[in-house]
């Protein structure tokens, strides 16, 4: 519009008053709602006024393929965002379609949006604010941080209108008679007193890289920089002339005498006046220079893109070289590293959704601390982010994974009580899985990689064999284990069934502190003996994972602390074991006698070589290592412990000669004292070796403290006291049973 029309308008505009309109009912009262409800995140206004405007630049954009005589009135396609202190409003301006005066009435508050109610409902309910934008009323959140909005908006089609309302039951639209917008929408934010946060460059660059750094056009914000100027200074200099022609003035009003003996002066000195100002115009040369070289910092506003970092999910793959990615994981991420790998894919059919996964390299410090948050992967709708750390989004063993979702089919600004329910979600979830997992196996290909990822990431593909039912078979051709006849190389549980022995029909495991420990360990050593490999489990979480994984291709899991080891045998050797059973049947059953309550069973074993007895635990209880785990709990269920403790078993070799002996013994007399001292102290010391903690380590000193005398041949009479002086009989504690001196002779025979 020409200047000579807007004058002409101008008076017009003033005769014809702003028509004035009543909000639909519906609405009035959700902007009563909004504005008298206080809400904690009421940054999302930025997210819905974006949104809109980035509705209205698509809708422009399609229709120019059709017609580009649209894009005439206003080629470029950008979102601008003004914040002015001095007035205390933000500026939204878009060039994307406009609104027609029709659209200002009917979009902007006479017919209610069919969900209006519903939300209403919602946030009567208890639901987020930030659903908002999923009804369709995303604009009004901008009532949650100003008392006053103006649209002015101008349509291909229609004048430019202003559309204004302070929310209180009525709005006002009217022809704009100022600056022309081309085409496209301003949206004026009066902000209240106490929300004068958004006026920061600061908060408004955080929002908006949370909320929609990733709109596909540019988003800008003006912001005040500062630069420094060179500057000639002739208006200063002007300026000082007129100060000393004021002043000269004010002098020479002080009177004639003396201002005739001033003018006498000067004819006397007049060769010195002239060598004066000759001096004076050196000066003002040297001043001229000097202002010509002199700085002022001047301020001045400048456009500042916001959103530079591009969503590169919605490219090809094939088209993103590995910088990009790299350089969009650490702006996603702020890692300083590298990533490990990265899975970029798209699903379509029922579902359409674009993902970006990546592995870091290295596993965070707090992976596993419980206030943190559960996941890494930021959910977007239509390149809008929705949220983060949404639990139903990927499964808590694959929390390291960072990324980005986008999808095309969620409803725009779905809150966390709707994804809850919403099935599209799970969908999403079985395939970011899925994703994973062949990821992994993509990995696995490259040991040295794989090595890298399982290092930092074992335990929680153990957590995910513990969780995930669904997965489990696929998380276990991931499992690396040490094993007896691996050396320092890892073995997959694939590598191993290759391994087996044609008759061997089950796979073979120990748990425990550490490879040192479980390598040595009385448990293994018939299976090794017998050419068998034992996969060693030294992590406290492979305690939980083979409680879930039962069996691997057909084979079941078998661990050789429990009872039930039963390795193939040919006839000649079930015969032998029978024999040895009934043989050494009287010895079970004394020492089950003095053990008592200690043990439920005493049996013989076809586990030992070279250790003379063992303890087993029952096939259901807790191992020995699981027992220690449970008690290093801080926070542990001490009632637990009564049920879920391991029932003891002691296990006998019979080919070890101190078995032998002790059988030779009870044969002679069952009733022999010794035999019981005996009986308790094999128990004791098996107790430690199958890796389980005494409950009276004190008793158990004096017993061998007392072997260690009787092996020296040190009296009892002459033992010393703390005092120096001789310790009696009573200071000592007595051997279990011991009630004569004739004990200390048969100890003597069978050590």
């Amino acid at each position: 519009m020409s200047e000579p029309e807007q004058q002409a308008d101008a008076p017009m505009e003033e005769e014809v008053e702003a028509e004035t309109f009543a909000f639909q009912a519906e609405i009035a009262q959700l902007m009563s709602l909004i504005i008298n409800t206080f809400y904690s995140n009421k940054e999302i206004f930025v997210r819905e006024i974006i949104s809109n405007s980035s509705d209205a630049l698509d809708k422009v954009r399609y229709q120019s393929l059709t017609d580009p005589s649209v894009l005439e009135s206003e080629k470029e396609m950008k979102i601008v965002i003004i914040p002015n202190k001095d007035d205390n409003t933000l500026t939204f301006i878009d060039t994307g379609v406009g609104m027609t005066k029709a659209d200002l009435v009917n979009n902007l508050g006479t017919i209610a949006k069919s969900g209006t109610r519903q939300f209403m409902e919602a946030l009567q309910a208890g639901a987020d604010i930030s659903m908002i934008g999923q009804f369709g009323v995303g604009f009004y959140s901008s009532y949650l941080v100003s008392e006053r909005v103006q649209v002015i908006t101008k349509h291909n089609d229609d004048e430019q209108y202003v559309w204004e309302s302070a929310a209180g039951g009525s709005f006002t639209v009217r022809v704009d008679t100022g600056e022309p917008i081309g085409r496209g929408t301003k949206v004026i934010l009066y902000l209240k007193e106490d929300q004068t946060e958004y006026l920061e460059e600061r908060r408004v660059k955080e929002v908006v890289k949370k909320h929609s750094q990733f709109i596909g056009y540019p988003i800008s914000l003006q912001v005040t920089k500062e630069r420094e100027k060179e500057i000639s200074d002739d208006e200063a200099e002007e300026d000082e002339e007129k100060e000393a022609a004021e002043k000269a003035e004010g002098e020479k009003a002080e009177g004639d005498e003396e201002a005739k003996k001033e003018e006498d002066q000067e004819d006397k000195d007049k060769p010195k006046l002239e060598d004066v100002e000759d001096e004076g115009e050196d000066d003002d040369k040297e001043k001229d220079t000097k202002k010509k070289k002199k700085t002022i910092k001047e301020k001045y506003n400048e456009l500042e893109e916001l959103n530079k970092t591009k969503p590169i999910w919605t490219r090809n793959p094939d088209d993103i070289s590995s910088e990009e990615y790299g350089d969009f994981y650490k702006s996603l991420t702020n890692d300083w590293e590298e990533h490990l790998a990265v899975k970029h894919f798209s699903v379509e059919g029922q579902l359409e959704f674009k993902a970006l996964l990546f592995l870091p390299k290295r596993a965070p410090f707090d992976l596993f601390e419980n206030r943190k948050t559960k996941n890494n992967i930021k959910l977007y709708v239509r390149r809008v982010f929705i949220m983060e750390n949404c639990e139903d989004l990927i499964p808590e063993y694959l929390n390291f994974i960072k990324g980005v979702v986008d999808s095309e089919d969620l409803p725009l600004n779905i809150s966390r009580e709707m994804l809850q329910q919403n099935k599209i979600l799970k969908v999403i979830r079985k395939n970011l899985v899925k994703k994973c997992l062949e990821l992994f196996n993509e990995i696995a290909e490259d040991q040295e990689q794989y090595k890298k990822l399982y290092e930092q990431f074992s335990k929680n593909l153990k957590l995910g064999i513990h969780e995930d039912s669904q997965n489990r078979k696929k998380l276990a051709e991931l499992l690396r284990y040490h094993t007896s006849s691996s050396g320092d190389e890892v073995s997959s549980l694939k590598e191993y069934v290759a391994r087996m022995k044609e008759n061997q029909k089950q796979i073979y495991y120990i748990t425990g502190e550490s490879r040192d420990q479980v390598s040595h360990s009385a448990f293994v050593e018939r299976v090794r003996k017998r050419g068998f490999e034992v996969l060693y489990m030294v992590e406290p979480i492979d305690e939980y994972c083979v409680q879930q994984l039962r069996e691997y291709d057909g084979k079941t899991l078998t661990s050789v602390t429990k009872e039930g080891l039963e390795l193939p045998e040919d006839e000649d050797e079930k015969k032998k074991f029978e024999e040895q059973k009934a043989k050494f049947e009287p010895l079970c059953k004394v020492m089950k006698d003095i053990l008592d309550k200690k043990v439920e069973k005493v049996v013989i074993s076809q586990r030992l070589v070279t250790s003379p007895c063992c303890i087993v635990t029952s096939q259901y209880g807790w191992t020995a290592n699981m027992e220690r785990i449970m008690k290093a709990q801080a926070l542990r269920d001490t009632s637990t412990m009564g049920y879920m403790a391991a029932k003891k078993h002691l296990e006998l070799n019979p080919e070890h000669p101190i078995i032998d002996t002790l059988r030779l013994k009870v044969e002679k007399d069952k009733n022999d004292k010794s035999v019981k001292d005996l009986a308790l102290l094999l128990f004791e010391t098996s107790l430690m070796a199958s890796g389980f903690t005494l409950d009276d380590p004190q008793t158990h000193a004096n017993r061998i403290h007392r072997m260690i005398k009787l092996g020296l041949g040190i009296d009892d009479d002459s033992e010393v006291t703390a005092n120096g002086d001789e310790a009696g009989p009573d200071d000592m504690p007595p051997l279990e049973g011991e009630d004569d001196e004739d004990d200390a002779s048969r100890m003597e025979e069978v050590d």
